[in-house]
């Protein structure tokens, strides 16, 4: 690596696995994992000469997690539910106002309205568990950045919550 375009090769024979797994991770489907798995590095390919190899581990975790969720909120788009009749079955499955379901609901709501990166962050500190200083490596940006997102999302669930 180092000068010009990424070896795209290299990449996929050493970070590969890592790559699966985070799809995994995030899908819980083995053929749909291998398949975005495989998009990851068609997505280097098409973009090698842009993109810098300085943190490659990093660059294939963004780009894994974000081609997932991608799928996943494409996944959603694609299940053909009634408005009426999905969304008073959700609200009906809550066991209590503080259930899974509603809590469900409303980070459907919060994600619906938020950057891809947004999410990226949300899903890379709370579902992963990084620290917010591995989260701002990983997307690019200050860990004050990474803070000040994520206190955005918690202010934005809260107004969601009021009555």
């Amino acid at each position: 690596m180092g000068n010009g375009a990424l070896d795209v090769g290299t990449l996929s024979e050493r970070y590969g696995p890592m790559v699966l797994r985070r799809c995994r991770q995030l899908l819980r489907d083995e053929e749909e994992a291998m398949d975005a798995c495989q998009d990851v590095f068609v997505r280097l390919l098409e973009r090698r000469e842009r993109l810098q190899d300085r943190f490659p581990s990093s660059l294939l975790y963004r780009v894994a997690t974000n081609l997932c969720l991608n799928r996943i909120r494409d996944r959603r788009r694609r299940t053909p539910v009634a408005v009426e009749d999905g969304w008073l079955e959700r609200v009906a499955s809550a066991e209590e106002p503080g259930g899974v379901s509603h809590a469900r609901l409303l980070l459907e709501a919060l994600f619906g309205r938020q950057p891809e990166s947004s999410r990226t962050i949300a899903v890379l500190h709370h579902l992963d568990g990084l620290t917010i200083e591995q989260v701002a490596e990983v997307v690019g940006l200050s860990a004050s950045g990474v803070r000040k997102r994520l206190r955005l999302l918690r202010a934005q669930l809260v107004d969601m919550e009021r009555p």
